[in-house]
Parts: structure tokens; sequence; C-alpha cells
């Protein structure tokens, strides 16, 4: 059975629970009131259609508002953080934020539709919080990635990592980090340094407090975005513009 079904089984349940208690309340006699609402309910099933498909949108609308609250109270971390890495051009007036992990499956659906939205909007800033959803080696690539922003280096391993063929592990990030020319010397002390685990810990933290609860998560211009398909996300920013 689907959500639906069980939800208008349960409301009729309910209601005609209701109706009896109104005629245990009236010495078991039906009032004209409680055979009304029953008699509608049987003989109009879309009615109780239509309320819960109402209460559903209300109960939608009433989410995306306390989402976007949130968001507001939360913009200033969200878009101005110095720590957190930028791709596209760093004084790009639209901010499009994006919470991921190198190693989900469905980030890296979206990454071919995000390069081709920065080069075709030069006045874009991809602001990258890097998570650690999905897999064990997560971590460590989020951490390797910010690991090269030290060398002035993230957008390229940021690169490196999503276009790379094969499964991901530890060894596979570090050929990347050395394919970028990176001083490995450097790359391998700022792994695990104090500093990146604060940047991830930074992520992590705001991730929670915004409801983050899947990656991709986009947030462009302080509103929530949730599509992986480049037209959409072009259409929303020629909206900005």
């Amino acid at each position: 059975m689907n959500k639906n079904g069980s939800l208008y089984i349960s409301l009729i349940a309910l209601l005609v629970s209701i109706s009896a208690v109104v005629i245990a309340l009236n010495g078991g006699k039906e009032t004209q009131s409680s055979m009304s609402v029953e008699e509608t309910l049987k003989n109009n099933p879309k009615l109780v259609v239509e309320a819960m498909q109402n209460y559903e949108r209300i109960a939608r609308e009433e989410a995306l508002a306390s989402a976007q609250k949130v968001l507001e109270d939360n913009i200033e971390a969200i878009n101005n953080d110095p720590n957190t890495p930028v791709i596209g051009n760093p004084d790009g007036e639209i901010v499009l934020v994006e919470f991921f992990d190198f190693s989900c499956g469905y980030c890296h659906r979206l990454y071919p539709a995000l390069k081709n939205i920065i080069a075709k909007n030069p006045n874009v800033k991809v602001l990258a919080k890097s998570l650690a959803f999905v897999s064990p080696v997560s971590g460590y690539a989020a951490k390797a990635a910010l690991a090269a922003a030290e060398q002035g280096k993230y957008a390229e391993m940021y690169t490196a990592l999503f276009e790379a063929e094969g499964p991901m592990t530890e060894e596979s990030v570090d050929a990347a980090a050395a394919g970028i020319g990176l001083d490995m010397t450097k790359y391998k002390a700022d792994i695990n340094s104090d500093k990146v685990n604060g940047i991830m810990a930074s992520f992590n933290d705001l991730a929670g407090k915004i409801q983050v609860n899947g990656v991709p998560t986009m947030i462009l211009n302080g509103k929530l975005l949730q599509t992986i398909d480049e037209n959409e996300i072009q259409r929303r920013i020629n909206e900005i513009k």
C-alpha cells in the first residue's frame, strides 16, 4: 500500500472513531451531525484525498519556510567563511555553495554541470564545502583537497578527484595530488594539520546546523537549490542576473 492509501485509511478510521465517540456521548443515539460526517466521507471519498493532499502541500511549504529561515540565520557562515575554497571567480557576485562528498555518485554526476556553469558564468563563484558522508575514504579525500588549497591548488585537486577513473582509495587520492604537482611532503603534513581538521569540523558543524542531510546540497545566493540538472541551475542563475 502506498503512503497516500495508508494515510487515507488512517484518516477514515479516525473520523469514524470520532463519530462513534459522539454517538456514545449521546446515549448511543446517532446525531444528525455525526451521521452527516460519516455519510459524507463514505459517499465522497475524494474529499479525504483532497484534504490529505492539501495537508501535505501545507506541510511542504512550512518545511521549506523553516529551512529557508535556518539558511538566513546562518548565511554569514554559508557565504563568507574565509576558509572555504573557491572555484571560479573569487570576486563573483553570484554565490553558489556546494556541500558534497568526493565519493558521492550524485556529486560526480553534478560535477560536469558545475564545470560548465563556471565556464559559462564568470560572475559566479562556487564555494566548495566537502563532507565525509559516503565512505571511509571520503574524509581523506576532503582533507587532501584542503591540503592542496594550502598550496593554492584546490580547484586542480577538486577536478582531479572528480575526473579520476576507478575506485577512490587513499593511494589514488595521493596519486592525484602528485599528478597536479603538489609538494608531497607539505601535502602529507597538511592533511593531518590542525587547520585542515578544523576546517573539516566547521563544514560538518555548519551542515548540521542548516540540516544538510544528503549530498550534493547547493545553496544559490542564500536559497536552497535541489537539482543536479545544468539547465535548471542556469535558469536559477539567469533569474538572479
